[in-house]
């Protein structure tokens, strides 16, 4: 493993920091010499407080002893630095892309055409009958399903995607140790030996409120187009939708029945201009538009 990855691998394990921030340190040739870089130095590029600086440095100066590349071999995580191939280029983009991403599974699923699945997590079985229409044409033309391994319609989503032979990714709010929600352990499990899982945080992170927004913009980074079933009007899964139409991509949803309040959030966003979701041909011919537009 080169000195600039060994680096990266010990500095994000201390810190979750950015690609746009790791790429300041390599531009300043920073980032190889760290571990003799001086707290002022480190302050001015990464433009942080001395404070944090110094206890970044003094950490670094600890793990980067370590083989960070056996480490991961070990626990069976393959970490993916922005720079690498199998970084997905459309992260790149996204709102404070991650400097590193950790896999367990079938890496060569990123290289994929995706849609993203994203629901309630109180999904009534309406979001069951829906998925069950509209995925199996899909994963039949190899279009890979991601969503967030949450209760409701990401699990909802990952399950079917499996029972009709699909493919699918999880993309996770905490690191590998700490699998949330426990409920989903053993679908987490099925997913590593067949699928993917997917984080931004290194393996000791424990889930937290704030990280669920935050992966929603990889979930929706990953994918061609967007499909919500079910959500109320103050729904976590606008959220994801706001990343989605900002990176001005498809936003495919579910029209409700109006005496449901898990289709308040669904039915608005069709107000707002969303695109009614009726078939599975909707999403397929989205995304041939779309891939051949990456060609040209």
């Amino acid at each position: 493993m080169d000195k600039i990855t060994q680096a990266l691998l010990a500095l994000h394990y201390i810190t979750p920091l950015t690609a746009k921030a790791v790429a300041a340190l390599i531009q300043a040739n920073q980032l190889e010499r760290l571990d003799t870089l001086q707290v002022n130095q480190l302050t001015q590029t990464l433009r942080i407080t001395p404070q944090r600086a110094s206890a970044i440095l003094t950490q670094f100066k600890q793990l980067y002893k370590v083989d960070m590349q056996s480490y991961y071999a070990e626990n069976a995580i393959v970490p993916i630095p922005f720079y690498d191939e199998n970084y997905p280029k459309s992260l790149l983009s996204i709102y404070d892309a991650p400097a590193v991403l950790y896999a367990k599974g079938n890496v060569g699923l990123l290289k994929n055409p995706a849609i993203a699945v994203i629901g309630s997590r109180k999904a009534s079985s309406y979001t069951s009958r829906v998925l069950q229409q509209i995925l199996p044409e899909l994963c039949a033309q190899k279009i890979t399903i991601i969503s967030g391994l949450a209760l409701g319609a990401d699990t909802i989503a990952h399950r079917l995607t499996m029972q009709f032979g699909g493919q699918t990714i999880a993309v996770l709010g905490s690191g590998f140790y700490h699998m949330y929600p426990r409920h989903n352990e053993q679908l987490a499990q099925q997913l590593i030996e067949q699928h993917l899982l997917l984080t931004e945080y290194a393996p000791y992170v424990k889930p937290a409120r704030h990280h669920f927004p935050m992966r929603n913009r990889i979930v929706s980074g990953l994918s061609q187009a967007l499909v919500v079933t079910e959500a109320t009007k103050k729904s976590g899964t606008l959220i994801t939708t706001e990343f989605a139409l900002d990176e001005g991509k498809d936003v495919f949803v579910v029209p409700g029945p109006i005496d449901s309040p898990l289709s308040t959030g669904t039915n608005f966003l069709l107000m707002e201009g969303a695109i009614p979701l009726l078939n599975s041909q909707q999403i397929i011919e989205a995304l041939q538009g779309k891939i051949e537009n990456e060609l040209q």
